[in-house]
């Protein structure tokens, strides 16, 4: 190799800037992105039919206009929310751009964790729910909230563009167990998706 072309194609090679690793790259959300719906993680102690929970998220974000999908992996049981190999296979092979992990745990487990921004969704109040076991004819009951954790990763990213915890209470009634919860999750990952 002519030595003056050597020294001029190394000195291009030092002057290119080394490229970012994908999941050190920033990400902004766009709205045309297709989400995959991990199948959601109960570490509370409350009961809670997770494939419905599930389902209802992948409904609420297409009726919302965001092309969504419940997948069969799982989210983690890791307190700090992250993709698992399992999650990110699927959503490939899916051609998702995000992946959504839930996990349901009890507030007072992970009170000694550092928490980001808190949403309360409804308090503590009695139970009046008539199919409620323990509400009706034997009087008010108090529940104790849940904490839902929620992130939206972008696949192949290490860094959510969307993390965030909020409280809620569950209903009486086993059919209806946190679907609101799920309607107002859907709703804060609408609403990110959408800006801009």
């Amino acid at each position: 190799m002519d030595k003056p072309f050597y020294c001029l194609f190394v000195l291009s090679l030092a002057m290119t800037p080394v490229a970012a690793r994908p999941q050190d790259l920033p990400s902004q959300p766009k709205p045309e992105g297709k989400v995959c719906v991990a199948s959601i993680s109960n570490l509370s102690t409350r009961p809670a039919m997770l494939d419905r929970l599930a389902e209802r998220l992948s409904s609420d974000l297409r009726e919302d206009k965001i092309n969504a999908l419940t997948m069969e992996s799982a989210t983690t049981t890791d307190h700090k929310l992250h993709p698992t190999t399992e999650n990110g296979e699927e959503a490939k092979s899916s051609n998702c751009d995000y992946i959504l992990l839930t996990q349901i745990v009890n507030p007072k487990a992970s009170s000694l964790q550092p928490q980001s921004a808190q949403i309360s969704i409804g308090g503590k109040v009695p139970s009046i729910d008539a199919s409620d076991p323990l509400g009706g004819s034997s009087g008010p009951v108090h529940r104790d909230n849940v904490q839902i954790s929620f992130a939206l990763f972008p696949v192949e990213r290490l860094k959510p563009v969307l993390d965030t915890v909020m409280l809620a209470q569950p209903s009486g009634s086993a059919s209806d167990n946190l679907l609101p919860a799920m309607d107002r999750e859907s709703n804060r990952v609408s609403r990110e998706l959408k800006k801009k």
